[in-house]
């Protein structure tokens, strides 16, 4: 039995997919006597709130970020709280940044890092670089990509 209490990092989006990977990371610490960090990427609109030159770089309002910020933090809190977490503590955050490399981050001193995949094989997900084929490249830890059962069998055996 372990003595100290291991960390499972989780992405979340907002999906149901996200609810399911969490569901399924909260049972996987239940398991390992393990905490869960339920992570949600978030990135500044690039938009600019007023009119300026092309030449010039966009400019971003502090209010505007500041909104998107607590969007971020209520989704990832209502997520949480949704799925059920007895007898396992699950710590909400919302960190601003491209999805893989915040999820990577995080996931520096966790003993499991837990992502959903959208199904997207072959040439597109090539082609889209998938947060979930970041993470297993570049984590610092084991990872987990949770496929819902229908990806799997509607794809076929190989």
């Amino acid at each position: 039995m372990r003595s100290c209490m291991g960390t499972i990092v989780v992405g979340v989006d907002g999906s149901d997919r996200s609810r399911a990977v969490l569901r399924w990371a909260v049972d996987e610490a239940k398991l390992r006597r393990d905490r869960v960090l339920a992570v949600h990427a978030w990135e500044p609109p690039v938009e600019p709130a007023i009119d300026i030159p092309p030449d010039e770089p966009p400019v971003y309002l502090p209010e505007w970020i500041a909104r998107v910020q607590e969007g971020a933090e209520a989704l990832v809190e209502r997520i949480v709280a949704e799925v059920r977490t007895e007898d396992v503590e699950v710590e909400p955050m919302a960190i601003e940044g491209p999805a893989a490399t915040v999820l990577v981050d995080a996931a520096e001193d966790a003993d499991l890092l837990v992502v959903g995949s959208r199904g997207k094989g072959g040439l597109v997900g090539l082609l889209l670089g998938s947060v979930s084929q970041q993470v297993a490249q570049h984590a610092p830890c084991p990872v987990v990509i949770h496929r819902r059962r229908e990806d799997v069998s509607s794809r076929g055996a190989r």
